[in-house]
């Protein structure tokens, strides 16, 4: 059995959350998601939505069979639990590769890690542009 790990912040799922999840789960038999904590997003700025609300809706979604919680000490722990045997990128997550190689293997996880490419060419792709499409509207009143 082929377990696979994808991580995230899923704040206002959209057509580009859906399509890498789907991507995600064709890899192998179980995805496991880490949806990231509000006090552990430091790239970018913090969701719309919840951390509680974000880990109810991600672990609705068809692809997704177990959804949880990211740490807020190490981005690392919840590996313990859940041995991944591939761990997938998105196309336009921050992490770096070799670094993330670098990590798995000091801490003993041996991982593949596959980084995904962009599969989606919905207008409205990410959270950014539907933040940005709705402050538009809202202008134009």
């Amino acid at each position: 059995m082929t377990r696979i790990l994808a991580t995230g912040t899923f704040d206002l799922v959209h057509p580009g959350h859906i399509a890498f999840l789907e991507e995600a789960k064709r890899l192998g038999d179980e995805l496991f998601v880490i949806v990231s904590r509000d006090s552990t997003i430091k790239h970018k700025q913090k969701p719309v939505i919840p951390e509680k609300q974000r880990l109810a809706i991600v672990s609705s979604l068809k692809p997704v069979d177990c959804a949880l919680l990211g740490s807020e000490k190490d981005m690392f722990e919840p590996l313990q639990e859940i041995r991944p045997d591939i761990i997938v990128l998105g196309f336009d997550q921050h992490f770096d590769e070799k670094d993330l190689s670098k990590e798995l293997e000091k801490r003993n996880f041996h991982a593949k890690i596959i980084r995904l490419s962009q599969n989606t060419d919905f207008e409205l792709s990410s959270t950014r542009k539907i933040i940005m499409k709705v402050k538009s509207l809202k202008n134009k009143k």
